[in-house]
């Protein structure tokens, strides 16, 4: 018969094996991250063609629910399905690579400083760090436009890059999309701490758990205010750079950032490519 030593010794022993290890932990976010990141980018694929003006497929006349007739855009399903008609179901994840290592930086990055006060500091570096292969991704996903093979793998995006633009062809539409993201933590914290310090009363019973989705719903609608900044980065990444989605007659050719920002501006398109559905053009008369 086995002493108790023995028959405790083992569960002991699993249970010293099953506590997870921080290379563990790290492994399963990477893993985690890089699921999720696949999962969405025919999202952000379609959004990032969308941004670009780049509309392959008529739209369609309807209604809406007041009766007025007006042109819808292809949605999300529709676009995608567009892209897998031309460029196989795997065309749905071109330029994911990059994005996959851009995630794994930020998160490596973010991980190294908790404090708060710290976010806006570690926000702009982990934007610097990534920059470049958001760079790679866009303009590899850029390239279903004009069906160019320019930019491929990770390696060769980053010689003909280097060897094009040098170093600063790795950021270009940086400052947009670090401004768009400072305004963004700058209003979602301000905003939440509003709310939670004024308008979220003591008394109320479930004011802890208001307060801890305050900030989520405050990061939603600010995320619309500072759309933007995010869409003038992605179109001044693809500009200029020899591909036909940053080239006329799709695009004109943008000497900054404020340039880019003053044509949208005054065509209305600000907010191109933030909306995946129910996209419509209002008409001003349709024959019957």
């Amino acid at each position: 018969m086995e002493s108790p030593e023995n028959l405790h010794g083992p569960a002991v022993g699993v249970a010293q094996d099953a506590t997870p290890t921080t290379v563990d932990v790290d492994t399963a976010v990477f893993l985690l991250g890089a699921g999720v990141t696949t999962l969405t980018h025919p999202l952000l694929y379609v959004k990032l063609l969308i941004q670009v003006g780049h509309e392959p497929l008529p739209p369609t006349v309807g209604t809406t629910m007041f009766g007025r007739r007006v042109l819808y855009l292809p949605g999300f399903l529709s676009y995608a399905q567009h892209i897998v008609k031309v460029d196989g179901k795997r065309g749905l994840l071109r330029g994911l690579s990059p994005r996959i290592v851009s995630s794994a930086i930020s998160t490596v990055v973010r991980s190294k400083v908790k404090q708060t006060s710290h976010e806006m500091i570690i926000q702009c570096l982990s934007r610097v760090a990534t920059h470049p292969f958001h760079v790679m991704s866009v303009r590899c996903m850029a390239q279903f436009v004009g069906r160019e093979v320019k930019y491929g793998g990770m390696l060769s995006c980053m010689v003909k890059i280097f060897k094009e633009e040098g170093v600063a062809g790795f950021y270009v539409g940086l400052i947009p999309h670090v401004l768009g993201e400072v305004l963004f933590l700058w209003c979602c914290n301000l905003l939440a701490h509003f709310i939670n310090t004024y308008a979220v009363d003591e008394s109320f019973s479930q004011a802890s758990a208001v307060r801890s989705y305050t900030k989520f719903v405050m990061g939603i609608a600010v995320s619309v205010l500072t759309y933007p900044f995010m869409l003038v980065a992605d179109l001044m990444v693809v500009n200029n750079c020899g591909l036909a989605a940053g080239l006329p007659p799709l695009s004109p050719v943008f000497s900054s950032w404020l340039h880019c920002w003053n044509h949208l501006s005054n065509k209305g398109h600000l907010f191109r490519g933030s909306s995946f559905f129910f996209r419509r053009v209002p008409l001003t008369s349709i024959e019957d």
